[in-house]
């Protein structure tokens, strides 16, 4: 059988960090998914709106980078839980327990979440000998300013 789902959205709220008895981290949180086609008569997209839930690293990850309207890609199962209301009556949801999460969008000003391209992993303290490099590691540009060089290495066979 199988059972894998892959929704991407925007957060309707902040997740919500739990911890069980037990001291398990839990998340919840839901998206906002926005469906492929549109309306006829409004022109509009539908929006559907998916409960998230999260557990152990996962969940510390997706309280600690996400907030309520980020983007985000969710890779999980989708679970149906069954339950009963105040009244008594029987009651069914579904919820996508997630697997992995990922970003959805770039950067937003003043978001530490993934400086130096880590995204959202701690990022290694700069070694203070190391020399200052304001080019990422990548040299500087060639004397003359061009960005650009030939490639002379053309034999003109192709690969394929």
């Amino acid at each position: 059988m199988l059972n894998k789902i892959f929704i991407m959205g925007r957060l309707t709220r902040d997740p919500e960090l739990r911890r069980t008895q037990t001291g398990t981290p839990v998340a919840s949180f839901s998206l906002a998914v926005d469906r492929d086609f549109k309306d006829k008569a409004t022109g509009e997209r539908a929006t559907d709106f998916i409960d998230v839930v999260a557990w152990r690293q996962t969940a510390e990850f997706v309280s600690r980078y996400f907030s309520k309207g980020r983007m985000a890609v969710v890779e999980g199962r989708l679970q149906i839980r069954d339950w009963t209301d105040k009244e008594g009556g029987k009651r069914r949801s579904a919820e996508v327990i997630a697997d992995q999460i990922y970003f959805g969008d770039s950067k937003r000003e003043g978001d530490g979440y993934h400086q130096n391209g880590n995204y959202g992993y701690p990022s290694a303290p700069a070694s203070p000998s190391a020399p200052s490099d304001p080019f990422g590691g990548y040299g500087a540009p060639p004397a003359d300013g061009d960005q650009f060089a030939e490639l002379s290495t053309d034999d003109g066979t192709l690969p394929f």
